[in-house]
């Protein structure tokens, strides 16, 4: 495992990179003995950092919940990061292109908590339980290291490559749509590049909260009441260039779209 001040060390060269707009070498390169409890331990100090900075959390971000995100980032298992005031968008915005590095865009579910949740024991009827109501969104990918040999080490402790997300406007109960048969279809300048439904995301999209849950509990934490929770791409992600118009239809869900500027 790592040493705390090796910790903090690359904590602080995440928190650089990400004022910069940078890239750092991998940490398994440098540190192959890195687990996967030094990457949230590194995430934390960056995330504990950021909030004393002022800025505000409101939500979570899953990741890798799906085959198609498996596939494309050859890891295996689920990962989450944090969402903070400054990176919500809503459906129409003008994304400042500079702003991120290695810039993708996924397709996804939100899901807004009207209870807190709780392991450890969560199953995907208490998540569902505990929604107030899912959202279209689009996450935007913003990867501080190297993407070549990067393992989910380095993922997580890079927040999980959460950049900001993109809101629609129609919001639904979970009794009003069939979730897990939502359709996202990912559009770049007028063309279809992805295509998916949410049961992509381990069978069904809420399932995914139910994980985060339980995983949380481990830590002696949970999800509360409002957070926002990003559950998970059913599309591999598209890259995209400043200029690049982004669309994704949701069917009776909405459209959701934005324009890197």
């Amino acid at each position: 495992m790592l040493t705390p001040e090796q910790v903090a060390q690359i904590a602080a060269e995440l928190a650089e990179a990400e004022r910069t707009h940078g890239v750092i070498p991998r940490i398994t390169a440098r540190y192959p003995q890195a687990t996967i409890e030094d990457s949230y331990a590194i995430q934390g100090v960056w995330r504990d950092a950021n909030i004393a900075a002022g800025r505000r959390l409101v939500g979570r971000k899953i990741g890798l919940t799906s085959k198609a995100m498996q596939q494309a980032t050859g890891i295996t298992e689920p990962d989450y990061g944090v969402m903070f005031d400054d990176t919500v968008h809503v459906s129409g915005a003008e994304i400042p292109f500079e702003q991120f590095s290695n810039v993708r865009v996924e397709v996804e579910l939100a899901f807004v908590l009207a209870t807190p949740l709780s392991g450890p024991d969560c199953t995907l009827a208490d998540a569902l339980a505990a929604i107030d109501y899912a959202v279209p969104a689009l996450e935007i990918l913003n990867s501080h290291i190297e993407l070549e040999g990067r393992t989910i080490v380095d993922t997580i402790a890079d927040n999980a490559a959460y950049g900001a997300m993109v809101l629609g406007d129609v919001h639904r109960r979970v009794d009003e749509v069939d979730l897990p048969w939502v359709p996202g279809v990912l559009s770049r300048n007028g063309e279809i590049e992805e295509t998916g439904v949410a049961a992509g995301v381990l069978g069904h999209p809420a399932r995914g909260v139910a994980w985060l849950a339980n995983t949380f509990h481990q830590h002696g934490a949970r999800l509360e009441a409002g957070e926002v929770i990003l559950a998970g791409s059913f599309t591999r992600p598209m890259w995209v260039s400043r200029g690049d118009e982004v669309r994704c239809d949701f069917a009776e869900m909405g459209v959701v779209t934005c324009r890197f500027v």
